[in-house]
């Protein structure tokens, strides 16, 4: 792991930040950053 060229480095990022921003942040516009910070820790 954390080798230049290693496919699974980030694999478990993307596997927390894919679904959510599928199921939360693409289907919604914020007005601040404190109304994001608010929803996305309301949905985790």
């Amino acid at each position: 792991m954390s080798r230049k060229g290693s496919c699974y480095d980030n694999a478990p990022m993307e596997s927390f930040f894919g679904p959510l921003k599928t199921e939360l942040v693409q289907h919604r516009k914020y007005r601040t950053r404190q109304e994001s910070m608010a929803e996305i820790c309301e949905y985790l």
